[in-house]
């Protein structure tokens, strides 16, 4: 076993490779659902960070479409998920694939990572590292300005906030931001589904849901798996729709 595969499984002992990741849940989809993967529109809500490609679902399955930003939340929001709803092939399937990501050194320390072509260190994920410090930075309750220029960041900031003393309190605050952020990425990514089921021109969403792992470039990036759902559209007791899905413009994203 390689050493940085024994210090990722220090801190995520179901973690496994992007390859054997990807090739699994293909794997799943095609048998234990036939699905036909021509017809499966794949989604992701995943940091906008350029070193999130450990799997390789793209190279499988075409045409993502990209809800994620800072942090992996899915600011894409209810009219991006209507709009990808709207946009399953016929016949098709939906798969989702989200959460956040986060570094760890060769020595093992987490929140920070050796990117492709640099020998220094840098924070993964950038923005949770920030939101971190922006965190400690203070012992009153830190309310993040809003700037019309990085409204990304500060929402993703305000997210973490009601979390704040949960983080700090933490044995390792980095590894426990990354646990908030998948929770809040996963309620969300819940919640707009239920709250544009009518809207889905399929009948199953499938869901992946973990977090991303991030080594150094002469390493594979691995993957903690955290749920794998199917949800039957049909079945799912749907929120009330809002009344601008009425909207012609808006039945036709």
């Amino acid at each position: 076993m390689e050493e940085i595969t024994r210090l990722i499984l220090n801190h995520y002992p179901n973690a496994t490779n992007g390859s054997e990741t990807t090739e699994k849940y293909l794997t799943f989809l095609e048998n234990e659902y036939n699905c036909d993967l021509k017809k499966v529109l794949f989604a992701t809500s995943l940091c906008c960070d350029d070193i999130n490609i450990s799997t390789n679902f793209r190279k499988v399955l075409t045409r993502p479409f990209a809800m994620g930003g800072l942090g992996g939340l899915p600011f894409s929001g209810f009219t991006g998920m209507v709009a990808y709803g709207h946009h399953i092939p016929d016949g098709g399937d939906a798969f989702i694939f989200y959460g956040p990501h986060i570094g760890i050194t060769d020595e093992g320390i987490l929140g920070k990572m050796r990117r492709p072509g640099q020998q220094h260190l840098t924070n993964s994920c950038g923005a949770l590292m920030l939101a971190l410090e922006r965190l400690k930075a203070t012992d009153e309750i830190y309310i993040p300005s809003s700037y019309e220029f990085d409204y990304q960041q500060t929402l993703l900031e305000r997210t973490m906030m009601p979390f704040k003393q949960q983080i700090l309190a933490a044995d390792l605050p980095h590894k426990e931001i990354t646990e908030v952020a998948y929770q809040c990425i996963d309620k969300q990514i819940h919640y707009l589904i239920k709250k544009t089921a009518e809207e889905f021109t399929c009948n199953r969403v499938f869901l992946l849901g973990g977090i991303i792992l991030n080594t150094s470039p002469e390493f594979a990036d691995y993957v903690d798996i955290r749920t794998f759902e199917m949800i039957d559209l049909k079945s799912l007791e749907p929120i009330q729709s809002e009344s601008i899905l009425t909207n012609e413009a808006f039945m036709n994203l």
